[in-house]
């Protein structure tokens, strides 16, 4: 990829706001809504989230882009402690809804991650306060990491 020729492994320093994406927790994704009590993100900490197959999730809401039998996704929840845009990244190619109460919420902005780190997208979200859920969706790999952070 142009432009990332100067990069060395482990040598990419991150902005203050997204040092939490070098040292992701363990999670796994839920595949109902009832499982989102274990798989709650903490703001500004990075989770490796172990995704299920399409075919083992059912959504809070039916994602935009559901993927096929042989795509991987799944739920986590976010809480978030005041309302405000928040920004949602992942390392992998996935579809990404988050949903407030019944509703897909809109997107704002939309951003690859800083040169030579594994964030591949950066999506912006308007955010009330309380519980989101972020669906994942339509992923080629079994694993994503995932990191949530205001938006200053």
């Amino acid at each position: 990829m142009p432009g990332h020729e100067a990069c060395l492994p482990g040598q990419v320093v991150l902005p203050e706001g997204l040092r939490g994406w070098s040292s992701p927790v363990e999670m796994r994704a839920a595949t109902e809504v009832s499982g989102l009590e274990s798989a709650v993100l903490t703001p500004g900490k990075a989770a490796r989230v172990t995704l299920r197959r399409t075919a083992e999730i059912t959504y809070a809401l039916r994602p935009a882009e559901p993927g096929g039998k042989v795509s991987s996704g799944g739920m986590i929840a976010f809480d978030a402690p005041v309302a405000g845009t928040y920004r949602v990244m992942l390392n992998v190619r996935a579809w990404l809804d988050v949903v407030h109460d019944g509703k897909a919420l809109d997107a704002v902005h939309h951003q690859h991650g800083p040169a030579c780190s594994t964030i591949g997208k950066m999506v912006d979200f308007p955010l009330p306060a309380g519980r989101s859920v972020i669906q994942l969706s339509g992923s080629g790999k079994p694993v994503s990491e995932v990191m949530v952070v205001p938006v200053p």
